[in-house]
């Protein structure tokens, strides 16, 4: 790389980002993180009229939360500021004039009315193009087809109008893209974008040109639905003359639905049963509310893991990576053309590995806000523990209370089904001699219990298996949960003891009485 690598990620804050943008976001940040060079965060917000409140913060703190950090941005600042479009709408006039005078551009005084007959027009006739473009300019009211002095009169006296680029006829626009190759475009199915509008703002292709000129990007990552997009703005490089500081574009895959047809859109994943933004997201309008990531339970560095992986692939077979090894490892040379296919079950997967091997403390940490929710309070060195014997079994924080909701809370009810099969009339007998045994048992601890325990029932020829399960009946509610002599030391000898003793005589009743 002979070049200082700039690379921005430039949202619009037309509503919630999707998780395809936080991708894009990371193939920007780790391209940039692994040749030492800068991400920048640009708001492009020339669209006012698709504007949505709130969609901007929304932006900022997902990337926060999927520790996605920009080096220069809105919040950030930087020498090539300001990073927010509507902020900048001063310096768009210029360029857009500059192609103007230079033949790229000309003004267009088109109503509403007149491009809609023009486009009824075009589709009677089954034209191929129905849009504004080299075939239809000149039967067009603009600066092409207008006098000069006729021009300029409409200007000075406040007629609305347009800027259009001038597509050229029938040419081919070569492109090299790192991912797909070279790509031609031939100009003739293209149309004369407007470039700068009648309410004074530029559109999305002038500000990204000349923003990204200005700042002195040096790479275009972006997702595949742009490149249509490609060919004016390279025509567009062109006619500022500034080829020689284009910067290389690179277009991802899309992110497709999980049976692999079409792209992964924002409703797909209420209606399939999993997230498609990184953050809960609640329309403003209508109330209605989007699933996201956080909420549902996953964690930061499981989401950005998987979707490194939705296009990408590191040419091994390890998948669990931190964001540093995947700053180490990833290039542009294994990621793909074709659109990526997402797994709700490998997103399930990648958080219960991430869950697996976190540290006890931060997991209790994360948990601690769902036992508040129930009005638990607990101490954080119990809590640490007991998400340490369960987190194996939790693909989510939530559902490691599924896992070990008895811990906090003695069983008010007893599964039947295992009484049915399980429970013996002797089951009282022997558990009020684990009790006695118990009550001698010092220190409380896991291998005095274990031995203790084990040792009363192979001297007394007892089944392992029915007493463990009467045990554990008594202390749980069910068959389920961690070994016994993990759980025990934890709830502590009276609680232990108290369980059984509740145990014995509401099982009993229920055994007796056939309730089971």
């Amino acid at each position: 790389m002979n070049r200082n690598i700039r690379v921005r990620f430039a949202p619009s804050p037309t509503g919630p980002l999707h998780i395809g943008g936080i991708r894009t976001a990371l193939y920007n940040y780790l391209f940039a993180r692994k040749y030492e060079g800068s991400f920048i965060l640009r708001i492009e917000d020339t669209d006012q009229a698709r504007f949505v409140a709130g969609a901007e913060e929304y932006i900022f703190e997902s990337l926060k939360w999927c520790n996605i950090k920009p080096d220069e941005g809105v919040e950030e600042g930087g020498p090539y500021g300001p990073y927010r479009q509507s902020d900048r709408r001063h310096i768009y006039n210029q360029y857009a004039e500059e192609l103007v005078k230079h033949g790229f551009a000309y003004y267009a005084f088109d109503t509403a009315e007149e491009l809609d007959k023009m486009r009824k027009y075009l589709e009677e006739r089954h034209a191929a193009n129905t849009s504004y473009n080299t075939s239809v300019r000149m039967k067009m009211k603009n600066s092409l087809t207008l006098s000069q002095n006729e021009v300029e009169q409409r200007i000075s006296s406040g007629a609305p109008y347009v800027i259009r680029f001038k597509i050229p006829e029938n040419e081919d626009i070569e492109v090299y893209d790192i991912i797909r190759g070279n790509i031609v475009f031939n100009t003739a199915v293209l149309d004369d974008k407007i470039l700068y509008k009648s309410d004074g703002m530029p559109t999305y292709h002038l500000a990204n040109v000349v923003d990204d000129y200005l700042m002195e990007i040096s790479h275009v990552i972006r997702g595949e639905e742009w490149l249509s997009s490609l060919p004016l703005h390279v025509l567009l490089y062109r006619g500022f003359g500034w080829q020689e500081r284009m910067p290389q574009f690179a277009h991802l895959p899309l992110i497709l639905k999980p049976e692999g047809a079409g792209k992964l859109s924002k409703r797909d994943g209420d209606k399939l049963g999993f997230p498609v933004f990184p953050l809960e997201w609640k329309e403003t309008e209508t109330g209605e509310i989007f699933s996201g990531y956080r909420e549902s339970g996953y964690l930061s560095e499981a989401v950005i893991n998987l979707l490194a992986f939705l296009g990408w692939n590191p040419g091994a077979e390890q998948e669990i990576f931190s964001m540093e090894e995947l700053i180490k490892s990833f290039s542009f040379d294994r990621v793909i053309k074709s659109g990526a296919r997402f797994d709700p079950e490998k997103a399930k997967w990648f958080n219960h590995q991430y869950i697996m091997k976190m540290d006890n403390k931060r997991l209790s940490d994360l948990f601690m806000p769902y036992l508040t929710t129930k009005g638990i309070e607990a101490e954080s060195i119990f809590v640490e523990n007991v998400c340490g014997l369960v987190k194996e079994r939790a693909n989510f924080i939530m559902d490691i209370w599924k896992h070990s909701h008895f811990f906090f809370h003695a069983p008010e009810e007893y599964d039947k089904e295992v009484i049915k099969k399980r429970w013996k009339e002797d089951s009282p007998v022997q558990l009020q001699k684990i009790i006695e045994l118990l009550q001698k048992t010092t220190p409380f601890e896991r291998e005095v219990i274990e031995r203790n325990i084990k040792d009363f029932i192979s001297s007394n020829s007892l089944n392992f298996g029915q007493i463990m399960i009467a045990l554990r009946l008594c202390l749980v509610g069910s068959s389920m949960g961690p070994e016994l002599f993990d759980i025990m030391p934890l709830l502590g000898k009276d609680e232990v003891i108290r369980r059984i003793e509740v145990g014995i005589n509401k099982i009993s009743v229920l055994y007796e009485k056939g309730w089971v």
